[in-house]
């Protein structure tokens, strides 16, 4: 973990509430993908995790959806702001696993932490496919991204009114792939139970009071036992949460 000060480069709307903030600042202590940062903000007192959906040596991206008053104030801040982050907090997905041919699922604000993930496994040889999962078309972002990388990309929409109508789930039961990456709410994952044929691994978002594991609020129970999402996590293997 490491405690910096990066400053605010764009922040700009992908949806009517998904927002892209890129930040400038030593990224050296982000060691994988599927970590997560913790910022500090204007007038509130807890610190705001956002997962990391993309870094490089100077820059930090993040893409959040505004829910409440602190990625409300996160939407206002213009450029140049500059911002108190704690950096690479967590655990991230290990690419070991993946196989030739991995899924990586993400569901609406678990969809950013699949980007950087994607790019990891393209390097390294893999063919990911990815599976998105939105409401409406309203709601979609980071697809193109995904097709930029060269992934293949699937889209399931609630409504129907783009790509496959349901849900994730109604996607993967037609897939073949070697292992499994997730990112989503814990119903996702519960549904994606029923279906998935593979190992995996998933991505939990909880309510973090701290970041790193001092304030148990993110306890989780897993076949360890408890488990703290922030520092035991936030990824772990289907047979540790769903044994």
């Amino acid at each position: 973990m490491k405690q910096s000060i990066f400053t605010i480069v764009s922040n700009t709307a992908l949806t009517d509430v998904v927002y892209k903030m890129v930040l400038e600042g030593d990224t050296s202590a982000i060691l994988g993908c599927g970590q997560f940062v913790d910022l500090r903000l204007p007038e509130k007192y807890l610190r705001r995790p956002i997962s990391v959906c993309d870094y490089d040596e100077s820059t930090l991206t993040l893409i959040y959806k505004v829910v409440g008053s602190g990625t409300e104030i996160m939407a206002s801040l213009p450029v140049g702001t500059k911002l108190d982050v704690l950096t690479g907090l967590g655990n991230g997905y290990d690419t070991s696993l993946s196989g030739d041919r991995p899924v990586l699922v993400g569901g609406g604000v678990g969809v950013p932490p699949m980007y950087n993930l994607c790019k990891k496994l393209i390097v390294e040889g893999r063919k990911p496919q990815v599976v998105l999962g939105f409401n409406a078309a309203s709601e979609i972002f980071l697809a193109d991204e995904f097709r930029a990388l060269g992934a293949e990309v699937y889209i399931a929409t609630a409504d129907g009114s783009v790509g496959t109508k349901g849900f994730v789930t109604d996607v993967l039961k037609d897939l073949e792939y070697t292992y499994f990456y997730s990112c989503g709410p814990m119903p996702m994952f519960r549904a994606m139970e029923k279906v998935m044929t593979t190992s995996g691994q998933y991505s939990f978002e909880e309510r973090m009071g701290c970041g790193f594991g001092a304030c148990m609020g993110c306890t989780i129970q897993t076949a360890n036992g408890y488990k703290r999402v922030c520092k035991d996590g936030p990824v772990f293997f289907r047979e540790e949460v769903f044994a």
